[in-house]
């Protein structure tokens, strides 16, 4: 049986780093310091939202409907592999601005106020 390799220290969770490599065929090992693939690292549950996204080629509504979540979840899940793949997301102002809209829509989502009451809600970011 194969295990994923972990991607974090389970003492200190400070990324691990592969230094030996060996071809289960011929038993062949290299030892030195080798960079794993970005997606490696990511935990499965986020690499399982990235696989449905590249699925879904994008489209956050087929997201939404694939995962059974709602449009700020996958928005936040997003933001999340972005941060763990080493990238930045939105600045701050757009950022807090963007959370702000999330929490107007998931109310909608949730059937907390009306459409016409999230758009008066949304133009007055």
């Amino acid at each position: 049986m194969r295990y994923k390799a972990p991607g974090k220290c389970p003492v200190c969770s400070e990324k691990l780093s592969i230094t030996k490599l060996s071809c289960p065929k011929c038993l062949t090992a290299i030892e030195g310091e080798f960079v794993p693939c970005e997606f490696c690292r990511l935990p499965e549950d986020d690499l399982d939202f990235v696989k449905t996204f590249i699925k879904c080629r994008g489209n956050i509504k087929d997201v939404e409907k694939e995962m059974g979540i709602s449009y700020p979840t996958v928005r936040g899940k997003l933001d999340a592999v972005i941060k763990s793949l080493g990238y930045e997301t939105l600045s701050k102002e757009k950022d807090s601005k963007e959370a702000a809209r999330n929490e107007v829509l998931e109310q909608l989502s949730k059937g907390e106020i009306t459409a016409k009451e999230a758009t008066e809600k949304i133009k007055n970011l």
